[in-house]
């Protein structure tokens, strides 16, 4: 079992920055192809960044996202962190990091996630 722990959220302002965490406690993080994904109020869970084993930068993208988020793994913090940039409302949501254990290269459905964490919310007022 791998627990994923996540920090970081809260309420931000339009066009803010907003950088949120996930670790694997016990575990290297970079064992992991490690996804985040969110889910706005009566909508379904959504793909956002993720970063899988073959490099600290290795990171891709939900397409429509691309460019105002940034993936990166810090191996000696054992963290994963998620950036967003010019925060528009419509990114308000629960944030959740995921774990995939088999390495897999760019999974972008839930379903190929082995283990969550609990969700973080992010809440960005107009």
């Amino acid at each position: 079992q791998v627990q994923l722990v996540q920090s970081g959220g809260g309420l931000v302002r339009t066009g803010d920055s907003l950088r949120l965490s996930c670790t694997t406690p016990g575990r290297a993080v970079g064992t992991y192809t490690i996804g985040w994904f969110r889910q706005a109020p009566g909508k379904e869970r959504e793909f956002v960044a993720g970063i899988n084993t073959r490099g600290r930068l290795a990171g891709f993208f939900a397409d429509s996202l691309y460019g105002r988020f940034t993936i990166f793994r810090r191996n000696d913090l054992n963290t994963v962190y998620l950036e967003m940039f010019s925060a528009k409302p419509e990114d308000t949501a629960v944030y959740y990091c995921a774990a995939d254990e088999s390495g897999g290269s760019e999974p972008r459905n839930a379903v190929d996630y082995d283990y969550w964490g609990k969700g973080t919310l992010v809440t960005v007022s107009s």
